[in-house]
């Protein structure tokens, strides 16, 4: 990996967050004015998230949809527009489970063509080989663990995970397995708050909770859906700090209605031209034969 230009987060930083107890804060990106937004709001992390396949895209489904080529376009975008926040771009489904090597060659374009600062891809099992071979290969790996909507039909849906003893105790192997790997950081997802706590604890690593309550070291959020872009039925760890949806709609039907009745644009909104100039350019156009003449 390249140095990381002045003024970017650097990932010891984020360890050092975690051992002084300070909280550290994700939230997706997708697009030039999300990132400036985010950065000046101080975030400390983009995720240049999967979701963009149907909160950017407009899919049904949340993840599988969404290509490499389409993630890619997304990351250059965020990372074009931040310059301190950490990029990370998260590796579509099908890019990376085939083999180490695949996940190797994806990883390398996320971070040579995407401009991603690390990369994220989801579960344990074999993505725990899949995660070595890429930090191995000098890109750093944010695990995510807990619900992986990648493979949600596994999981018999989208549903809270570790809420037996002995789920739970598979979450806490799999985090540790994901931290011995060489992992930087780890995505709870959809957990029990007791169990992401104690993972927490165990781990040396930064955790990020979406679903997981306030027990992780940091907390990430879709952008959309913190922002009240979504609209229909959210699930339940998401608070919706403002109500843009309404706001935007009532702003395009006012611009309709005006433009429809003619109020819009007014003298305000218009340019003005020099009375000489106008009267010169009516007198040269009255002078022009007809055209069809």
């Amino acid at each position: 990996m390249s140095t990381p230009p002045p003024g970017k987060l650097g990932l010891p930083e984020l360890a050092a967050m975690k051992s002084r107890g300070e909280k550290i804060v994700m939230v997706t990106a997708y697009d030039a004015p999300g990132a400036r937004f985010a950065e000046d709001a101080g975030i400390d992390i983009l995720l240049v998230g999967d979701t963009a396949a149907m909160v950017v895209l407009g899919h049904e489904s949340t993840t599988v949809p969404v290509t490499v080529e389409e993630m890619l376009f997304l990351t250059r975008t965020v990372a074009r527009a931040a310059r301190r926040p950490v990029i990370v771009g998260d590796l579509p489904f099908g890019s990376y489970q085939v083999s180490d090597e695949e996940a190797v060659s994806t990883a390398i374009r996320f971070v040579k063509e995407g401009g991603a600062d690390v990369v994220k891809l989801e579960g344990a099992g074999t993505s725990v080989s899949r995660a070595r071979a890429i930090v191995q290969a000098g890109i750093p790996v944010m695990g995510h663990i807990g619900l992986t909507p990648q493979s949600a039909t596994m999981l018999g849906g989208f549903k809270t995970q570790g809420k037996t003893a002995e789920r739970a105790l598979e979450l806490v192997n799999q985090a540790l397995e994901l931290q011995q790997a060489g992992c930087f950081s780890l995505v709870l997802e959809a957990v029990p708050s007791a169990v992401a706590s104690r993972v927490t604890e165990l781990l040396e690593i930064p955790t990020f909770g979406i679903g997981a309550g306030a027990g992780c070291d940091g907390q990430v959020l879709v952008y959309h859906d913190l922002l009240g872009l979504t609209e229909g039925h959210l699930p339940r760890f998401v608070k919706r700090y403002a109500n843009l949806s309404g706001e935007i709609k009532g702003a395009l039907a006012a611009y309709a209605e005006e433009v429809r009745s003619g109020v819009f644009p007014d003298d305000e909104h218009s340019y003005s031209m020099d009375e000489s100039e106008r009267a010169e350019f009516e007198a040269a156009l009255e002078s022009r034969s007809p055209v069809n003449e």
